[in-house]
């Protein structure tokens, strides 16, 4: 989902009409939002929404204090991405939701501003799941070889309602439709993310990398290395590429032309390449992927996503 580089124009019109409820809309095997999120290609837009979550001040407080992000930053990844993904995909994933909510209660306190926040107030909540359903919508538009048509975006929005309203949280936050949740969306993006601690510790290892963190959730040092050469580059492309242009240039991220290509041919390269994988293989591989990463992580503690 691309988030306009200047505010949509729907934006002020919507403000000034009374708030109206989010439809919602069917969600299981066969629909569009299950669809995608079953897909490997649903995963790589991940660590730019993992990157707009440490941003927003709520979320990036409760990782620095609750977590061990700045030790293990890749972690809380490893451990929350099978739980979240279980709450679209498992067929008890309302059960699944209400357990992450639940793991939230906890998390709270006063950030290094004297802010005061919590990660079940429902701004700062519908902000975590506001960034996995940007990560869906784009991997869609980027990823994938077909495009979605409008009524599709409303579909697979509505789907993300549905998704949401799993939780059990307040639903107030929710926008009603699919051009108000950009419109909110890139509100967020302009107005409230920030360089918090936790975002300029995950910046630093984007851009730079690190020997002192582990990338891969398994398989032991060695393999991290080895893993650390092949996919480190490509993962920057893949961060940096995806992340709205207006976040790029609030926080200087750097973005050339030269990136924009490598960027442009990396999309072509898995567009054209996952033509050649059967579906059923596509899902088999994502499922087999989430099950084993949470079965390696599972003895530590479930960290969640905000």
């Amino acid at each position: 989902m691309p988030v306009p580089s200047s505010p949509p124009t729907v934006a002020t019109a919507a403000a000034r009409r009374p708030a109206r409820t989010a439809a919602r809309a069917p969600l299981g095997p066969g629909t569009l939002l299950w669809r995608h999120a079953a897909d490997l290609r649903s995963l790589l837009p991940g660590a730019a929404a993992g990157l707009m979550q440490l941003m927003h001040p709520g979320i990036g407080a409760g990782v620095t204090e609750h977590s061990a992000f700045f030790d293990a930053p890749f972690d809380r990844i490893h451990r929350s991405v099978p739980q979240i993904w279980a709450t679209i995909l498992a067929p008890d994933g309302t059960a699944r939701a209400r357990t992450i909510r639940d793991l939230h209660r906890a998390i709270g306190g006063v950030d290094e501003r004297a802010r005061r926040y919590h990660a079940l107030e429902p701004e700062t909540f519908w902000w975590a799941h506001a960034t996995f359903t940007w990560e869906i919508f784009k991997a869609a538009e980027t990823f994938h070889p077909g495009t979605l048509t409008a009524e599709d975006h409303e579909q697979m929005y509505a789907e993300t309602v549905t998704w949401y309203s799993r939780y059990g949280v307040s639903m107030r936050p929710v926008p009603a439709d699919y051009a108000a949740f950009q419109s909110k969306f890139w509100h967020v993006c302009t107005r409230t993310l920030e360089l918090t601690p936790a975002a300029a510790r995950a910046l630093e290892i984007a851009k730079h990398g690190s020997d002192t963190v582990t990338l891969l959730p398994v398989g032991g040092a060695r393999l991290d290395r080895a893993g650390r050469l092949v996919i480190e580059r490509p993962l920057r492309l893949i961060t940096f590429g995806c992340l709205p242009q207006v976040v790029r240039d609030r926080f200087d991220i750097p973005w050339s032309p030269l990136d924009q290509a490598r960027f442009a041919a990396l999309a072509l390269a898995n567009r054209q390449g996952y033509r050649m994988m059967p579906t059923g293989l596509n899902h088999w591989a994502l499922r087999s992927m989430l099950r084993y990463i949470g079965a390696q992580t599972r003895q530590n503690r479930y960290q969640p996503a905000a």
